[in-house]
């Protein structure tokens, strides 16, 4: 019965999130027209996985019908010809307005890619250090982190025997993770990566979970992001190889007449492993999204083509497929932090595995 429970409140929780999401999206679907009036679900969706400088929320529209974005603003901090000029994106006016620092004007696109030139109309290099939407919901990622795991460590200090609250619910997952996956893979040496390990896990796991409500930041679909991650898992392997590791690399146990052959596939290896750690977690989070919200869009598709009728009579099989997705999103965002540290833990366990 506890069970059945619990299963309705992820559905209706599913099903509550899913409706915000339509809601956010249908705010401002009437804009993106193709050039034969239907519909273009494409801008408004890369709109939702890209990264941006401000926190876009939802649109309104006024007495006119015009559309007008609601976004938190976010610290634009950029180093241009030697200078430091920091201002908030909401001086850009959501890419209507130029900023000028001294000499200095900076613009921004639709793609929320920022330009400066001179006020002799020169282009200006700079390099853009802000605080993003992803860098923002990264750091929100890592207040949550420490706090569930600091939550964890003083509920040891304060109650030995059993484990209650946060305590509870982390321990079995952090043993899982330690004695599972990183012992099972890497052996008798697992405790020096234990803590990169887990914090991967983690930071993974909460910024799948957290991408999936509406309006967040989607962290994880972003190759940057799944890129450093994999250097970190690149260059501890690297470190980490010894003698037998990299004998296995440079002197393969294979007929001599075929060494020409193996060695630069094993090298060739070394960087492919990080490569399909990027792309696989990056792919994964990204199609979940692009689905999603394409499921969603097929309704407004059909109502900018047919008319409401055909909308409505879309809408209750498209919300279904997207609730079903949903669903199987909230397993997908689990299963690759789960294989992401996996196969981290397999590659450093190869590294430092003895010859017998």
């Amino acid at each position: 019965m506890k069970i059945k429970k619990r299963i309705l409140k992820s559905a209706l929780i599913s099903l509550l999130i899913l409706v915000s999401t339509t809601n956010i999206f249908a705010e401002n679907h009437s804009e993106e027209k193709s050039e034969k009036g239907t519909y273009n679900p494409v801008p408004k969706i890369m709109h939702h996985i890209k990264n941006s400088h401000e926190w876009h929320l939802f649109d309104y529209k006024d007495n006119e019908g015009k559309l007008h974005p609601v976004s938190i603003p976010l610290p634009v901090i950029l180093y241009t010809s030697g200078n430091i000029d920091f201002f908030m994106s909401s001086d850009f006016n959501h890419g209507h307005s130029d900023v000028q620092k001294e000499d200095r004007i900076y613009s921004i696109d639709e793609h929320s890619h920022i330009t400066a030139v001179n006020t002799e109309q020169k282009s200006m290099s700079i390099l853009d250090i802000s605080i993003t939407k992803n860098v923002a919901s990264m750091l929100i990622s890592v207040l949550l982190i420490l706090f569930l795991l600091m939550s964890t460590a003083n509920g040891y200090k304060k109650n030995k025997y059993a484990p209650k609250k946060i305590q509870a619910f982390l321990e079995p997952l952090i043993l899982f993770v330690r004695d599972d996956i990183i012992k099972a893979n890497i052996g008798p040496k697992y405790e020096r990566y234990t803590s990169f390990l887990l914090t991967v896990f983690f930071f993974i796991l909460i910024n799948n979970y957290m991408g999936l409500l509406p309006g967040a930041a989607n962290v994880t679909g972003n190759i940057s992001v799944t890129l450093v991650l994999a250097m970190f898992t690149f260059v501890i392997t690297t470190i980490s190889g010894n003698k037998n590791y990299w004998k296995h690399i440079f002197n393969p146990p294979t007929p001599l007449v075929l060494m020409p052959i193996m060695v630069p596939i094993e090298i060739f290896g070394v960087f492919t492993k990080p490569f399909a750690l990027m792309v696989r977690l990056f792919a994964n989070i990204t199609a979940g999204h692009i689905t999603i919200l394409s499921l969603i869009s097929l309704i407004f598709i059909a109502q900018s083509g047919a008319g409401n009728g055909a909308a409505w009579g879309v809408a209750p099989l498209s919300v279904l497929f997207v609730l079903f997705i949903y669903l199987i999103e909230l397993l997908v965002a689990f299963l690759q932090a789960y294989i992401f540290t996996l196969l981290s833990a397999v590659f450093i366990g190869l590294a430092v595995k003895e010859d017998h």
